[in-house]
């Protein structure tokens, strides 16, 4: 089902500045040490959605708590949905976002999912536009840091009733983010989950909601218990294939230079995954999407036919992995050290995303112009 309604195209934007606007001083020291998550600028955005109305009311407003109903149906029925992207300043100064319409097109994806409206990816861009233009001083200029987008969509409509809600708003958010890495990167290990999955067949594996972070979050709290920054998933019917992490896509690398991403309708598409994989099919190298199993996983690391594996998603855009440990075995060496192909792949696509190389895929979008 898509939702469908009269809708002003395109959306027009009142801007109310923020009379409670950080000083320079202040930015500046969060700047500095802005961590991830931790910190958010003077603005945000927000449009509302009804049933008989469609998309209307855009703003940019001051940063500030949202007012909900208690019968919200997002705070009973979990009807919401999130995307994640950043903005780069680059060496001239100028602000850039990567892959916007990537992103557009996955929350349109979620938004049917999840039976939400969906928004324009004309009017999603311009919703980071606007908010980018009114806070451009909160994009840092250090190296590896960038300003965090959230753009999120809840069910506002107060009712209780299974159904999908009438009313909706769609907001977006921005905090300054540090190094992913605060020593660098280098390897780490994941933990297998073999108690819990993340999503089954025919869930929301696919979209991008929040129930399928909070399904990660017990898993993930056990790796961390046995020393590993990730949990990795299998498939809910078998339980012998492999999925994804907690917020994270997986690749193997085998010693011809294949890579193989795992293949499954419960995995999230990955913006980072498909232009991984697109920088690598440039160089030549067969990329796959398809069923990987477990075992297939141990004979090649017993093999020496698997010689790199790593991880890759917007925050940290690729993690090289040294091992994956269960509870009755290891894989790979927790002294290895990164992959050459992992940390060239990482090395071009964040050259791409802060201007350093040419753009020859049109994937950078000006967001301050």
């Amino acid at each position: 089902m898509t939702l469908t309604t009269p809708t002003a195209f395109p959306l027009s934007f009142a801007l109310t500045p923020s009379t409670d606007a950080r000083a320079e001083a202040e930015r500046e020291a969060i700047l500095a040490d802005p961590g991830f998550g931790k910190h958010f600028t003077d603005h945000m955005v927000s449009i509302e959605w009804t049933l008989d109305g469609g998309w209307h009311d855009a703003n940019v407003l001051p940063y500030g708590p949202l007012s909900l109903d208690p019968a919200a149906s997002v705070l009973h029925y979990a009807q919401e949905i999130f995307e994640g992207l950043k903005a780069y300043r680059h060496a001239d100064g100028s602000i850039h976002s990567f892959r916007p319409e990537a992103n557009a097109a996955r929350l349109q994806r979620s938004a049917r999912r999840l039976a939400l409206p969906e928004l324009s990816t004309e009017d999603f861009v311009e919703s980071l536009r606007q908010l980018v233009s009114v806070d451009a001083q909160w994009v840092p200029d250090a190296a590896e840091t960038s300003l965090y987008i959230r753009p999120f969509m809840i069910a506002t409509e107060s009712f209780l009733g299974v159904r999908s809600a009438q009313k909706v708003g769609y907001y977006v958010i921005a905090s300054p983010a540090g190094a992913y890495f605060a020593n660098g990167v280098s390897p780490v290990n994941i933990w297998l989950s073999t108690d819990y999955n993340r999503a089954g067949r025919g869930g929301m594996g696919a979209a991008k909601t929040g129930g399928n972070y909070a399904s990660s979050l017990l898993p993930q709290e056990l790796a961390y218990e046995k020393g590993c920054a990730q949990v990795l998933f299998l498939d809910a019917q078998e339980g012998k294939y492999l999925e994804e992490l907690g917020g994270m896509n997986l690749f193997l690398v085998y010693r011809d230079g294949t890579l193989v991403t795992p293949e499954s309708d419960s995995i999230l598409a990955g913006i980072t995954r498909d232009s991984i994989m697109t920088l690598a099919r440039d160089r030549g190298h067969d990329v796959q999407i398809r069923k990987v199993s477990i075992d297939e996983w141990k004979a090649g690391a017993a093999s020496g036919d698997i010689v790199e594996v790593f991880a890759c998603g917007t925050a940290a855009v690729i993690t090289p992995v040294a091992q994956l440990l269960a509870d009755d075995f290891a894989l790979g060496d927790a002294g290895a050290p990164a992959g050459e192909l992992t940390m060239s792949l990482r090395q071009e696509l964040t050259d791409i995303q802060y201007g350093r190389v040419a753009d020859r895929h049109g994937w950078l979008t000006r967001l301050d112009a």
